[in-house]
């Protein structure tokens, strides 16, 4: 069977941001164990599906509390990253959850608009080697301004997430599916807990249902999402020379 991670991390400590507070705060965007990159699948977004799809096989696993969501398959072992060498991703893509650092979404007081938080417990944060995030003068940095673009692209795709994935599975296009990887004559592994969006489903889809899909900007995002599961023999080809070194 497919060993899982168990998804739990330290508690952050967000604070939103300010550039009188935090002046003189530097932060370092580094990738690696240290930093909760040991995993084997991450939340994706719609907004990263074109991305993420030459990468990762992505499958769903529907959560009890918030229901289904996406995630990009990186491993087959517990706190296995296949994409991850030491310090280095080697994949095109860096799933947006991973790739936003010590940075967050918040909400202003009233709730009426999204502001960046960031960690202030990571162990980017405050270090002498990082980058400022603010200008003598104020202004943002190139880094902050990164940031920003990632948790506007996670943000939009948290918004689009629910919607699409309720239209996929009122048409039964998201399928419980048992994939068996065989990595060679003795090992097998057997991923039961995920579903997928089925290639077959989607095939089947009569003009009407293709037009509704199509119309609500979904459509290119389901073919998207059938297309990855290419990518399961590669991730056995990565596993297999993983084990071999």
């Amino acid at each position: 069977m497919l060993a899982t991670h168990s998804w739990t991390c330290p508690m952050p400590r967000p604070v939103a941001l300010d550039n009188v507070a935090h002046a003189d705060l530097r932060v370092a965007f580094r990738h690696g164990a240290a930093y909760g990159h040991a995993v084997n699948r991450a939340l994706v977004f719609p907004t990263e599906f074109a991305e993420a799809q030459r990468d990762f096989p992505i499958l769903f696993r529907r959560d009890p509390a918030k229901g289904l969501q996406a995630v990009a398959l990186l491993g087959l072992d517990r706190d296995e990253n296949l994409f991850l060498e030491g310090d280095r991703w080697t994949s095109g893509h860096v799933p947006l959850s991973l790739q936003r650092g010590p940075f967050l979404i918040g909400l202003t007081a009233d709730g009426a608009a999204p502001v960046i938080q960031i960690d202030l417990d990571d162990p980017r944060v405050g270090t002498g080697d990082g980058e400022p995030l603010f200008l003598p003068h104020g202004g943002q940095t190139p880094i902050l301004d990164h940031a920003g673009r990632l948790l506007a692209a996670i943000h939009v795709g948290m918004a689009d997430a629910g919607p699409m994935y309720a239209a996929f599975d009122a048409l039964g296009l998201i399928q419980p599916a048992t994939l068996e990887l065989m990595l060679d004559d003795a090992r097998r592994y057997a991923i039961a807990d995920h579903e997928v969006l089925a290639a077959e489903r989607l095939d089947a889809l009569g003009p009407a249902a293709l037009g509704d899909l199509h119309q609500a900007g979904h459509l290119g995002a389901a073919f998207l999402l059938a297309a990855s599961l290419g990518n399961l023999p590669r991730l056995i080809a990565r596993k297999n020379a993983r084990d071999a070194a």
